[in-house]
C-alpha cells in the first residue's frame, strides 16, 4: 500500500465525514494528515505504531488509524461512515466541482441517489433551484456526468502495462503456450484502454485453459477474466497463425485491409510479423503506427520515419523541486539525473500565481538561481543544471513575471493552470499570445487535459502549431500519464511545419523522471524522431538554442 493509497483513504474519510455532518475539526485534521501523507517521500506501509506516533506531521490519533490500516486495509470509522452511504452516492462525490456539502443536498433534499438520477434532474433544470447552484454549475455537472459516462470501462496505458507484462510472464510459464504477446490497443500503445489483450498460441485451446484453471487461478470460459482490476481478453491461434494473426489483432481494420491488398495472393503462413511487410513490400511498419493514418503510404514512398527511443533522451526540461511544490531538492534531482547518464537537469518551478503550489515570488527565482549557479560550479561541467520557469499563462495571455524577470531565465515553460473553463475563441487569444511572448520556449502541456478526468479547454490543434512554428517555440509533450499532452495526433503535422517536441516528465520527485518512457510510447504513436525531439540532442544544442532564444 503506497502513501497515496493511504492518503486517498483518509481522505475519503473527511468527506464522507463531512457529507454526514462531521465534526469539522476533526475533518480538517484528516484531510491536512491526507495532503501530507500524500507528499512524504518516506514509505509509511509497515512501520509500528511507535514509529508512527514518534513522525512529525501524524501524530497519535491519526497513527493509529494508520496503523489499523495496515492491518485492515481500513478502519472502523471509515467502515461505518461507506456502509452508511449509498453506493450511488458516493459515486456521485466523485463529480469535480461539488463537495460534501453540495452533495450532501442533493442526496439529503433533492432525495437523489446515483448518477443517472443527477442527470435526470439537471435535464430537468432541478438542480439550479436548490441554494448554492444556478444554471452555471448545472451546466458543469451535466458536462461532467456525460463525460464520466464517456470514460466508464476505460484506464490508462501507464497503469496497464506494468500489470500486462506481469501477466505475459505468468501465461508463459505455462507448458501448453508455445508463444504469449500483447496485441490490441495496448500493443498499439494507445493511451487508453478498454482492455488488455492478449494472444496465446497452443496446440489445444480447451488443454491450455484447464492448464491456466490448474496453475494459476484463473478461470476464462469464453477468454474474457479480470486481472488485478483489469479486463483481460486471450485470443487464442495455433503456433503457425501467430504471426498472421499477432500482426491483425495489433492493427486497425483499414491497415490489415491495406497489407492485404498488397500481398495479393502472396498469403501463405508467415513465420514473422516482418515477414509479412516483406511480402507486400513493405519495410516493417511497428505495431504502434498500425492506425491507418499515412503510415503505409509512407513506408511506400520511404518516408516511414525512425522512430525515437527511449535511450535518445539526453534529459528532462519540465520539473518541480522543493522550492515550489516538488518532494525533492535541486541537488537531489540533478544526481539522479546524473546517475542516470542524462546531460542536464532543467528546473522549472511554479511561478508566483501558481499560490496553491508555493510559486516563486521575484526574491525567490533570485535565491534559487543563485543555488543553481552555485551547484553547476560543484557539477564542474560534468553535468548542467538549467534555471528554467514554469510560467502561468495568466486569463489575458500575458506570463507571469516582468520582462526583466524573463529574462533571468535560461528557459521558460509557458502553462496554463487557472480559469480552464473557457470557450475556444479564450482559449485561442490566450495561448497564441502567450505563444507570442518573446521569452517563451516552451508551450507547456498545451490543452490542460487529465485522461478520464478532466477533457482540458477547447483549442484549434493546427493554430496553435502554426503559432509555435513562426515564433520558434517548441512544443511539450507531458509525459505525466494523466497527461500525455500535446496529443499524438497532432505531432506528424507539428514536424511538418518545423515544430520541436520535447518530452517531459512534470517530476515532481525523482521517481517521476520514469515517466519519460511513457511519453516516448506516445510520441512513437505520432511519429517522431530524435531529430525532431528537443530533449533528445546534446547539451551544447540545448544551450545553443537558449541563448539564441534569450538573444
Amino acid at each position: 500500500m503506497t502513501n497515496s493509497d493511504i492518503a486517498d483513504l483518509l481522505k475519503l474519510y473527511a468527506d464522507l465525514s463531512e457529507l454526514h455532518g462531521g465534526n469539522p475539526f476533526k475533518i480538517k485534521s484528516f484531510a491536512s494528515a491526507s495532503f501530507r501523507i500524500d507528499k512524504m517521500p518516506e514509505p509509511l506501509y509497515g512501520k509500528s505504531l511507535q514509529e508512527l506516533e514518534g513522525m512529525e506531521g501524524v501524530g497519535k490519533s491519526i497513527a493509529q488509524k494508520l496503523h489499523e490500516i495496515f492491518t485492515t486495509e481500513s478502519f472502523k470509522e471509515l467502515s461505518e461512515l461507506l456502509e452508511a452511504t449509498p453506493e450511488g452516492v458516493r459515486d456521485i462525490m466523485r463529480i469535480k466541482g461539488i463537495g460534501p456539502k453540495k452533495v450532501a443536498v442533493i442526496w439529503k433534499e433533492m432525495g437523489v441517489e446515483s448518477i443517472g438520477e443527477l442527470l435526470y434532474a439537471c435535464k430537468e433544470n432541478r438542480l439550479a433551484q436548490f441554494k448554492g447552484f444556478g444554471l452555471k454549475t448545472q451546466e458543469a455537472v451535466i458536462k461532467q456526468i456525460e463525460f464520466m459516462f464517456a470514460s466508464a470501462n476505460k484506464f490508462h496505458y501507464a497503469k496497464a502495462y506494468p500489470i500486462a507484462q506481469a501477466l505475459v510472464k505468468k501465461l508463459e510459464t505455462l507448458s501448453l503456450a508455445k508463444q504469449v504477446s500483447l496485441c490490441g490497443e495496448i500493443r498499439r500503445k494507445c493511451e487508453i484502454l478498454h482492455q488488455i489483450d492478449l494472444l496465446i498460441a497452443t496446440e489445444n485451446q480447451s488443454d491450455f485453459s484447464s492448464e491456466l484453471v490448474s496453475e494459476t487461478g484463473i478461470f476464462t470460459g469464453d477468454g474474457h477474466f479480470t486481472f488485478d482490476g483489469f479486463s483481460v481478453q486471450l485470443h487464442y491461434c495455433t503456433p503457425s497463425e501467430f504471426a498472421w494473426k499477432l500482426f491483425e489483432l495489433s492493427s486497425v481494420q483499414t491497415h490489415t485491409e491495406k497489407v492485404l491488398a498488397l500481398l495479393g495472393s502472396n498469403q501463405n503462413t508467415f513465420n514473422s510479423e516482418e515477414e509479412i511487410y516483406t511480402k507486400a513490400g513493405l519495410p516493417f511498419i511497428v505495431s504502434e503506427l498500425r492506425e491507418d493514418l499515412g503510415e503505409i503510404e509512407k513506408a511506400q514512398t520511404g518516408k516511414l520515419p525512425k522512430l525515437i527511443e527511449f535511450t535518445d533522451l539526453t534529459g528532462p526540461l519540465h520539473n518541480h523541486s522543493t522550492w515550489s511544490d516538488g518532494l525533492h531538492t535541486v541537488e537531489t534531482m540533478a544526481k539522479f539525473c546524473q546517475e542516470k547518464g542524462y546531460q542536464y537537469l532543467g528546473m522549472a518551478d511554479h511561478s508566483k500565481s501558481a499560490f496553491y503550489a508555493n510559486g516563486l515570488s521575484e526574491e525567490r527565482v533570485e535565491l534559487q538561481q543563485q543555488e543553481i549557479a552555485k551547484l553547476n560550479q560543484k557539477l564542474a561541467g560534468k553535468f548542467k543544471i538549467f534555471a528554467g520557469i514554469e510560467c502561468d499563462i495568466l486569463y489575458d495571455g500575458n506570463l507571469d513575471y516582468s520582462q526583466v524577470i524573463l529574462k533571468s531565465f535560461d528557459y521558460v515553460v509557458a502553462s496554463v493552470h487557472s480559469i480552464l473553463k473557457m470557450t475556444e475563441e479564450k482559449a485561442m487569444s490566450r495561448l497564441i499570445a502567450a505563444i507570442e511572448n518573446p521569452y517563451t520556449t516552451i508551450l507547456g502541456h498545451p490543452t490542460g487535459r487529465l485522461l478520464l478526468m478532466r477533457e482540458g479547454y477547447p483549442i484549434d490543434h493546427l493554430k496553435i502549431i502554426d503559432a509555435c512554428a513562426a515564433n520558434g517555440v517548441i512544443m511539450e509533450l507531458n509525459a505525466n500519464p494523466y497527461r500525455l499532452d500535446m496529443d499524438w495526433r497532432y505531432i506528424d503535422y507539428a514536424l511538418n511545419k518545423g515544430v520541436m517536441i520535447s518530452i517531459n516528465p512534470d517530476a515532481h520527485e525523482v521517481e517521476g523522471f520514469n515517466d519519460m518512457f511513457y511519453g516516448v510510447e506516445v510520441a512513437r504513436k505520432g511519429g517522431l524522431t530524435k531529430e525532431m525531439c528537443f530533449n533528445a540532442q546534446s547539451l551544447e544544442f540545448i544551450e545553443a538554442h537558449f541563448a539564441k532564444k534569450k538573444a
